[in-house]
């Protein structure tokens, strides 16, 4: 069983390549290998997924389910302002969320400002850079960990 599912949206896969001054110079790998760093030492697993293609994603989502994954910390990027099937995907599960950017989506273009998730999360971390994996990744344990 996966404690934790960090699902990764389109363009992730060029984190430190694209746009380093919006989006910070590390990569995704190294980014998947601190947050697994931070889950392992409250002895829980994570599994890592990221892919360009919505299907995919709403795959990964639906998988989920069924490996009974207790918590998913998603990054949906550009899905976030488009994305009804994914958001069906999420309701569908049950699962619990939360919603990670890197940037803060509501200091940048306009169409960037409504997300598809954010209502439906148990909480959002946005505009932190690299740290709002860190501050996601934290926040899970916290909910896996409490009673």
């Amino acid at each position: 069983m996966t404690d934790i599912l960090l699902l990764n949206g389109p363009n992730l896969n060029l984190l430190g390549q694209r746009e380093p001054e919006i989006y910070g110079d590390l990569a995704l790998k190294d980014i998947e290998n601190l947050c697994q760093q931070q889950v392992f030492a409250h002895n829980l697993s994570i599994g890592c997924f990221q892919s360009n293609s919505e299907s995919e994603l709403i795959d990964a989502i639906q998988q989920a389910k069924l490996d009974n994954v207790q918590l998913i910390v998603i990054n949906p990027a550009a899905y976030t302002h488009t994305s009804v099937a994914m958001r069906d995907a999420l309701l569908a599960v049950e699962i619990p969320f939360i919603e990670i950017h890197l940037s803060n989506p509501h200091s940048r273009e306009p169409f960037r400002h409504h997300s598809y998730f954010s209502d439906i999360a148990i909480g959002t971390i946005t505009g932190f850079g690299i740290n709002s994996y860190r501050f996601a990744i934290e926040a899970a344990i916290q909910h896996l960990t409490t009673d």
